[in-house]
């Protein structure tokens, strides 16, 4: 510990830079300034990308009208429809995929069949490969959902278990597994299944041959299509140890490689360190950022913002989390909000707010998903790519969102700056993101009527320029005075 002590000392004191250590092999990760890469003990700089990202999100087998259920007949190449998304991916300002589930499954993506099989309801791993290199000729990074809590009932592991019983050398494959129980399915014996849902057999991720074949599995992803992530399902039921694993595994891959985990509850900030995962999903702004619309209060997502990310003790405080308005396992935005028109300042804060923000396949129009008791199908229909674009359900929300991928992408200071609250009333909310002394102001109206601002700037000396209308405004006494229309938003670069 006195060594590093005094590494640190001359460090600070004689401005030796970071690459000097790592090339040294003293020092394997430095803590880095927003904005900076790595550096690893080979001297080399790992480019951050994720944490400037916006992300498009693809639920492959409901997006191409695939079928609900796999009855093992031939490949049927829907690829080919899901390459038509590319374009509008980027036109959208998106710079990363979040794609799956595409492991080989029974039903909805997350039964596991075979996990080095793309899903033959999409297409064969020729299609896949070829996806992923076009995604990235376009600059585009490709992410994956990795199933690694349970697997399918027809996942080999398991039926091995049914033929052979205590014989099976699999048996501690799986928690729970138990000869003196029974199944719904009648299988003659027990086992843990997530969430009682027993299509999904929980796997033992303490048993070493799990962890090593989970490991090679995504050796395998990495090696042969080249994506650049995984999203890991269920990360708030995985082993710590296992993630940890998988970090030192997939660092040694793939340097820049993401490490997303889908964490519904609890303490986000136990996941998200160097040695475990780079991001979870932020389900606690999601929440606020649609209740914050219909009861008319910005005081949730400001009590949020300001708990998570203040720089003055927010406990996720330089932690990259990743945020959406709806996914594949929650009611559309458009189906939540009881105003339709506050949609607008909704993904207005989902592009400016701290985070890395997510877009999900078909919400970009505007279109509506609501679950049905059990069933998610309702959230993952079939999309037509080129009728959508020329006839699109809501052409204003389009464009829209067109723009703030535009602005998210301009401006530095909406990845890697921090956050200042300005102003804040139940249906008026303005913040602050500066990097380096440069950013934007960002005001948002969930109002029935014009509201009047006025907006105390954190630099009274700066030109403060609309993004949206390009119109310069004049600060006055320190203050930005503004008038926002009904659901109306602003953003002001400053420099």
């Amino acid at each position: 510990m006195q060594i590093f002590t005094v590494l640190f000392c001359c460090l600070f004191k004689h401005k030796i830079q970071l690459k000097t250590f790592c090339n040294l092999g003293i020092i394997r990760i430095y803590k880095r300034r927003p904005g900076e890469g790595i550096c690893t003990q080979e001297g080399i700089v790992v480019d951050r990308w994720f944490e400037k990202a916006v992300f498009y999100h693809m639920y492959p087998i409901g997006m191409t009208g695939a079928p609900r259920r796999n009855e093992g007949t031939e490949v049927v190449h829907r690829f080919e429809d899901l390459m038509k998304w590319l374009p509008h991916i980027k036109d959208l300002g998106c710079t990363a995929i979040y794609i799956g589930p595409l492991f080989e499954s029974t039903s909805h993506g997350y039964d596991t069949k075979d996990y080095r099989t793309v899903d033959r309801r999409l297409g064969d791993n020729e299609d896949f490969r070829k996806f992923v290199e076009t995604a990235h000729q376009m600059d585009i990074r490709v992410v994956v959902d990795g199933v690694f809590n349970h697997t399918g009932r027809e996942f080999f592991a398991f039926q091995d278990i049914q033929k052979n019983r205590e014989q099976s050398p699999y048996c501690s494959w799986y928690k729970g597994i138990n000869f003196g129980w029974n199944t719904p399915y009648n299988d003659g014996f027990g086992y843990e299944a997530w969430r009682n849902c027993f299509e999904l057999v929980n796997l033992n991720l303490w048993e070493p041959k799990v962890r090593e074949y989970l490991l090679d599995v995504i050796g395998f992803w990495i090696d042969e299509f080249d994506i650049d992530g995984i999203r890991l399902d269920c990360a708030d039921c995985l082993e710590f140890s296992f993630m940890e694993d998988m970090r030192r595994f997939t660092n040694e891959k793939k340097k820049d490689f993401w490490l997303m985990g889908e964490v519904i509850h609890g303490d986000y900030s136990r996941y998200v360190k160097p040695e475990m995962l780079d991001s979870v999903t932020n389900y606690e702004l999601h929440k606020g950022l649609y209740s914050g619309h219909n009861d008319h209060n910005y005081f949730e997502i400001a009590h949020t913002i300001r708990r998570e990310f203040d720089a003055n003790g927010g406990i996720y405080k330089g932690l990259r989390l990743y945020s959406f308005v709806d996914n594949h396992d929650v009611d559309r935005i458009a189906s939540k909000l009881s105003v339709p028109d506050h949609i607008y300042p909704v993904y207005t804060l989902l592009f400016t707010l701290p985070g890395i923000p997510s877009i999900y396949y078909g919400s970009e129009w505007g279109i509506q998903g609501r679950k049905e008791g059990g069933n998610d199908d309702p959230l993952r229909p079939a999309v037509d790519i080129q009728e959508a674009l020329e006839h699109p359900e809501n052409l204003r929300l389009l464009e829209w969102i067109r723009l703030l991928g535009k602005i998210h992408k301009e401006i530095p200071a909406l990845a890697d700056g921090t956050y200042q609250e300005l102003l804040l009333t139940n249906r008026q909310y303005a913040f602050a993101r500066i990097l380096n002394g440069e950013g934007v102001v960002v005001a948002v109206n969930n109002d029935e009527n014009p509201a009047l601002l006025r907006i105390r700037v954190p630099a009274g000396d700066k030109e403060y320029t609309s993004m949206i209308s390009g119109q310069k405004v004049q600060v006055q006494d320190g203050c930005l005075c503004i008038t926002l229309e009904p659901n109306e938003s602003e953003i002001f670069r400053f420099l």
